[in-house]
């Protein structure tokens, strides 16, 4: 296929901003779709997708379009997320492309991710064409979305198109002359050296590992033998295919074109997205495509299975989950509470819990999920660094110099009316304000703020404080000390380790007290008391006590002198003392689920 005639391109906007209702309508006008097999949110095919109404997996859609001199263009459209949980997605989708529709909602204006995802692009060096959508809204203004893309992205505005997704006014231009003259077609350097990036990737039953690929340079066939530049892994093409956007098999895929192929792949770690693939004979002589840079988690929690007997299950459903959801990460973790199980990273609180619901509806597990929480930088007396992502990792007070927390740079976009409710939440989350900014009744506020502080319910109070109209986005900016500690629950002066936390002394007394008094609603009592402490090193914060279950040894008595029930009732004593000073308290996993997932 001539590159010439081929456009690359990907939909990038906030959330809720019209990404995949204008992706429908380019699907229609491109005949790709018949009315019958029509359906809203076509290329989200999730499930979950649908049901929540946002895109969590970007999906390539290879389409025709004839032009007004009938000269057959081929439109690599491929729809992205809006949220920022899902931005790896977006960095992936853009490593695959020439140019981007940047979606602004006109009634809206720029939002937070709107700004973040036109920076990756800006990143990429890609061509960027401003989409207003939702112009058909009697609510619209398309000069102040123009004028808010240039003083808050700093982007000059040479062409833009005013569109509406749902009636499709403006959409035929859009394509003709934007993505079709403005976007430049793939680069070709060389025909014969073949040169590929695998920028996704998924786990079919019968086809084993399945490839999400762009071509750059050179041809790939079925039954060619290609290699891996990273793991030089060798294999054979047995399938290549397009989504058009039903999927078609294709015999080749040359320069330009975006496609995915089968090379019965069976072991899901010989499979690493933002490898280079080559033929097995010129693997010595090409110099792999550069990739996207690896994300890292933000945000990390433990996944264990409900059963012990599901750990192989809980395990083989992770490895297949992660080969299609690049940014979750995993290891394997041992808890005495909950036994065998995973720690797992995530980019945020959507993220784990899409995670969640996915293996629940994709692979039928439903797995224990405990608390989220985030990973410290602590500094050794020996000046040497380690990562510590859960408390019980943490080494031993005398050889620690400092915990350094990690920090982010928060951009909260809001409404001017709501703008003191938002400044006294940051307050309240130990934020430090950088950067104050008003363009007309709109507010863009900069904070730096602990991770830790994020990660929970920030985005809640946001929403909730100014109606659902505020957005925010943030950027992890690096690691500050801090005064953390490890806070720790006891009963009868034993640690239970799946309660333990690093968390900021000035919140340590607040959990201690909750963590506590959750104990003693729901733990079972024994024959003897049982005091709960909430400690901080050797210091109780917060203490509460299980009266024991008496049993009545003086039944048996029918009168006589008093130092027969004395006697009794002293043996008793001295029974529930040996009990507990010998006793295992047994704290049941569903209790540690009730706490830990409030």
């Amino acid at each position: 296929m001539n590159p010439e005639f081929i456009r690359n391109f990907s939909i990038i906007a906030h959330v809720d901003h019209g990404k995949s209702t204008l992706a429908d309508r380019i699907l229609q006008i491109c005949n790709a779709v018949s009315p019958s097999k029509m359906r809203d949110q076509f290329l989200d095919k999730l499930e979950l997708e649908r049901e929540r109404g946002i895109t969590i997996k970007a999906q390539s859609v290879s389409l025709k379009f004839v032009d007004k001199d009938n000269s057959v263009y081929t439109l690599n459209l491929i729809d992205t997320p809006g949220h920022v949980d899902f931005s790896y997605e977006v960095s992936r989708s853009l490593a695959a492309c020439e140019g981007a529709l940047l979606v602004v909602d006109a009634t809206q204006g720029v939002q937070a991710q709107t700004v973040a995802n036109a920076y990756l692009a800006i990143e990429n060096d890609l061509k960027i064409i401003p989409v207003i959508n939702k112009i058909d809204l009697p609510n619209s203004d398309v000069n102040r979305c123009l004028d808010e893309i240039q003083e808050i992205i700093g982007l000059e505005i040479n062409n833009y198109f005013c569109v509406s997704g749902k009636t499709g006014q403006g959409l035929q231009e859009l394509i003709q002359d934007g993505i079709i003259k403005l976007i430049p077609p793939p680069k070709v350097t060389n025909t014969e050296v073949l040169k590929a990036l695998v920028f996704d990737s998924w786990y079919d039953q019968y086809r084993g590992v399945v490839l999400q690929i762009r071509v750059f340079d050179g041809k790939l066939r079925v039954k060619d033998k290609i290699t891996f530049c990273h793991s030089r892994k060798n294999y054979e093409v047995s399938y290549i295919g397009i989504f058009n956007p039903f999927e078609e098999s294709v015999n080749e895929l040359s320069g330009g074109m975006v496609g995915h192929i089968a090379c019965g792949i069976k072991n899901i770690r010989d499979v690493r997205v933002g490898d280079t693939l080559t033929l097995s004979h010129m693997v010595d002589y090409v110099e792999p495509v550069k990739g996207f840079r690896e994300i890292k988690p933000r945000v990390f929690g433990g996944l264990y299975p409900s059963d012990v007997d599901n750990f192989d299950d809980l395990r083989d459903a992770l490895e297949k989950l992660a080969l299609n959801d690049a940014a979750l990460s995993y290891q394997v973790e041992n808890s005495v509470a909950l036994g065998m199980g995973f720690r797992c990273g995530f980019l945020g609180l959507l993220h784990m819990e899409i995670t969640t619901e996915r293996l629940e509806r994709e692979y039928g597990i439903v797995p224990v999920v405990t608390t989220p929480n985030v990973s410290y930088l602590v500094e050794l007396t020996n000046n040497e660094e380690i990562i510590v992502e859960n408390p019980g990792m943490l080494p031993d007070p005398s050889r620690i110099k400092q915990i350094k927390e990690p920090i982010c740079n928060v951009v909260i976009h809001s409404p001017s009316d709501f703008i003191g409710a938002i400044l006294q939440i940051c307050e309240e989350k130990r934020g430090i304000q950088k950067k104050f900014q008003v363009i007309g009744n709109k507010s863009i506020i900069e904070y730096e703020i602990p991770l830790a502080e994020i990660i929970v319910d920030f985005h809640d109070k946001i929403k909730a404080a100014s109606k659902g109209y505020a957005s925010f986005d943030y950027e992890l900016k690096g690691y500050q000390p801090a005064d953390i500690v490890k806070l720790q629950i006891r009963i009868n002066g034993k640690e239970v380790d799946a309660l333990s936390f690093l968390i900021h002394r000035t919140k340590s007394y607040e959990l201690g007290r909750k963590v506590v008094d959750k104990l003693k609603d729901n733990i079972d009592r024994q024959l003897y008391e049982l005091v709960i402490q909430a400690c901080i090193g050797s210091k109780v914060i917060a203490s509460s006590r299980v009266p024991p279950l008496r049993k009545n040894v003086t039944a048996k008595c029918y009168g006589g002198d008093i130092t027969r029930k004395r006697k009794l009732l002293e043996k008793q004593k001295e029974g529930k003392k040996r009990m507990k000073m010998f006793g295992d308290v047994q704290v049941q996993p569903q209790i540690f689920l009730k706490i830990l997932q409030e």
